[in-house]
């Protein structure tokens, strides 16, 4: 099979760009001797991830309880569930923490630990817990000069089955940063907040075992991480077009594409359409904030050459793409196979079952997707 026989929509993963990008992260960390422990929600597939933690410790963290239980049954058993603990998953991760070696979750509210180590005594358990720290983003965690900082880790610290397990941070507002310069401050900030904050904690709580920190765009950028314990990003594996738009990569490192088939062409309106459209791309928007032209995905032919086109517009199915160079419209014909680099691979790759594997111009395997929650 090859890909101009491949059923559209569908998922194309280049392993040696896979290879590559898990060198690149993975070398820059064993340098700074910084433990690597990527998130795998980009991918949720067993593959990719015995790629990228080779030589390493094998740690992943996960942002549902399924990738968890998928993980744990392929032998990663070193697991940080990503997403603050609430009551209604206690069990669940209390069930799934005796098929681990190590799960660690995380909270950034007051009332978690005791009613979690509660449930965890009765089940005759012990789970490891970090704090949620807001570094910037403002999403979740307790910014650091909140009380609460210092009383969530007390109360853990004090629960009999709770271990605390340190600090734990996701500088998510890195993806708003207009260039490099941007990018190197906030990476900075990240690297800063957690360590000083890390030190105040020392000194008023005791030790302080895991200082974390996750961010492709920030990992990418930062000009070194002394003071951090541990490293969490995940996008990096795959890159996609937003950031290649911010500089972490290129777009030649971009190793996901949603191969499509043209199913629509109007030479009077300049305008193709493909058959991959919310469903097989996701709409994220991308960084539409300082590139309003963006799309939701660059245009390759089969080969991987920029088209120089983008995905305009999208309904459920239906991708559109518009042309201003006769030339293309002229080759894109009914039946035409073309690449799409979308905004977020993430997204994108949790919208299909599996991935077509390919090295160099052959598909050599297909890898399982784990959805769901």
């Amino acid at each position: 099979m090859n890909l101009e026989t491949l059923k559209t929509p569908g998922l194309i993963l280049d392993i040696n760009r896979v290879k590559r990008n898990a060198k690149r992260i993975g070398e820059r960390l064993k340098d700074w001797g910084i433990n690597l422990r990527p998130h795998v929600k980009t991918h949720k597939c067993i593959e990719v991830a015995k790629i990228q933690t080779e030589g390493h410790s094998g740690a992943v963290t996960v942002s549902t309880l399924a990738e968890a239980k998928a993980f744990a049954a392929n032998g990663f058993t070193r697991i940080t569930y990503a997403i603050p603990i609430e009551p209604g998953k206690f069990s669940e991760a209390i069930a799934l923490s005796k098929n681990c070696d190590e799960l660690a979750l995380i909270t950034d509210d007051l009332e978690v630990p005791q009613s979690l180590n509660a449930q965890a005594k009765n089940e005759n358990v012990t789970l490891n817990l970090f704090l949620k720290v807001d570094c910037g983003y403002h999403r979740c965690g307790v910014e650091p000069t909140r009380s609460e900082a210092l009383e969530i880790p007390r109360r853990i610290a004090a629960a009999s089955n709770l271990r605390f397990a340190g600090i734990l941070t996701h500088a998510g507002h890195s993806y708003h940063c207009r260039n490099h310069e941007e990018l190197l401050n906030l990476a900075r900030t990240e690297r800063d907040v957690m360590t000083e904050f890390a030190n105040r904690l020392r000194h008023e709580i005791g030790e302080v075992p895991i200082v974390s920190i996750g961010s492709t765009p920030t990992i990418t950028t930062v000009d070194h991480l002394e003071g951090i314990d541990e490293a969490r990003p995940g996008n990096y594996i795959f890159f996609d077009a937003f950031q290649a738009r911010l500089g972490s990569c290129s777009l030649e490192d971009c190793a996901l594409t949603v191969l499509a088939s043209v199913v629509h062409r109007d030479v009077t309106r300049r305008k193709v359409i493909v058959d991959a459209g919310a469903i097989a791309l996701s709409k994220d928007r991308g960084p539409v904030e300082f590139d309003s032209g963006c799309g939701y995905g660059r245009v390759l032919d089969l080969e991987g050459n920029d088209l120089g086109m983008v995905v305009n517009e999208m309904s459920q199915e239906h991708g559109v793409l518009l042309g201003s160079n006769d030339g293309i419209i002229d080759r894109l014909k009914v039946g035409t196979r073309v690449r799409i680099v979308a905004n977020h691979s993430c997204l994108t790759a949790a919208q299909h079952t599996h991935y077509n594997v390919i090295e160099g111009d052959r598909m050599v395997d297909q890898w399982k997707i784990h959805t769901g929650w």
